[in-house]
């Protein structure tokens, strides 16, 4: 296994889904007007919102603890016995949240994403359901997304969660997913019941960031990049090209033997000169897309992973609607 890919997983791992921000999808329901002399229908009751969220009791998971409690979005169990000091933890996607009518009651649910990890490697995703009822939350409903799979966009349509991954295929391993496939589920009084979408898969390759432009959100996982000057990244025409705080910037980028492997070759930009503010955020930028060996998705955002002093960091972008991208 390649050294990118294995510094990859383990930030991941260690950070335990440690995902800030991703778009936000609000289905909304039509509101009817009642007949003339019909009394009006109750007050759909408020879908959970992000705070609530953060403190849920949640269910349908591998750890023995299973159901579990978040404080604050996350769960950290006793170590296993044996098992040295890695403790099983579970963390709530920040900012992820699809709110829509599921079970055609007139109140809207909200969909969260949750990861499982033991420590190791390995990180189980999961779509979990929550409703309230008679004034109460509950977790309705879980279902699995599989190990290590990436969420490239999620969104309910028609009352049906439907869920853009990338998974390993038949011929991937297990830590270089690179099957791109959507999936989606009905919420029925049992659970989440998955159904066959019509959607056919294809394979992850840098083409597959086409047609977007991304925003630079976090430097890295724990630090937010400024909204000013704006940094943005797409892909076009075998190059990473945007704007890189002061100049428009444009980088060869070549994928790797694995899935998500990228080489960024050095980068050419304009030469306009800007105050130092945004001189720095441009400098900044360029040196770490240089370092950039690893590209994915976690929770909807772009992920490229880069080495930073011997560790591997990630640079995490936001999506923007394609009518509002602009080119090089």
């Amino acid at each position: 296994m390649k050294r990118s890919t294995q510094v990859w997983l383990s930030a991941a791992a260690a950070a335990c889904f440690a995902i800030f921000g991703c778009q936000k999808r609000d289905a909304s329901v039509p509101e009817s007007q009642p007949a003339a002399g019909e009394p009006a229908p109750p007050e759909a009751a408020p879908a959970p919102s992000p705070s609530e969220l953060e403190g849920m009791t949640y269910r349908g998971f591998q750890v023995e603890a299973n159901p579990v409690t978040l404080v604050g979005g996350r769960w950290e169990g006793d170590p296993e016995p044996g098992g040295g000091a890695a403790r099983p933890q579970i963390a709530l996607a920040r900012d992820f949240r699809l709110v829509g009518d599921l079970d055609a009651d007139g109140s809207d649910e909200a969909v969260v994403l949750l990861a499982e990890s033991s420590g190791g490697t390995g990180v189980q995703l999961y779509l979990a359901v929550v409703d309230r009822q008679v004034g109460e939350l509950r977790n309705v409903a879980t279902a699995p997304l599989g190990d290590r799979v990436q969420v490239r966009e999620a969104r309910i349509e028609e009352g049906r969660i439907l869920v853009d991954l990338v998974q390993a295929g038949a011929q991937d391993a297990m830590c270089c997913p690179g099957e791109l496939v959507t999936r989606g589920w009905h919420l029925l009084p049992g659970g989440l019941e998955e159904f066959v979408t019509s959607s056919k898969s294809g394979r992850l390759s840098l083409e597959t960031l086409s047609g977007n432009e991304w925003v630079l959100r976090r430097w890295t996982w724990d630090e937010a990049a400024p909204e000013a000057p704006e940094v943005t990244l797409a892909f076009q025409e075998g190059k990473f090209v945007g704007k890189s705080g002061c100049n428009s910037y444009f980088a060869p980028a070549t994928a790797g033997e694995m899935p998500g492997d990228v080489d960024v070759g050095p980068a050419g930009s304009t030469r306009m000169s800007c105050p130092e503010p945004a001189m720095q955020i441009e400098n900044r930028f360029l040196e770490q897309l240089a370092a950039v060996k690893k590209y994915g998705f976690l929770a909807g955002q772009l992920a490229l992973t880069y080495q930073a002093q011997g560790a591997a960091e990630v640079m995490l972008f936001e999506r923007r609607e394609p009518s509002a991208a602009g080119g090089q």
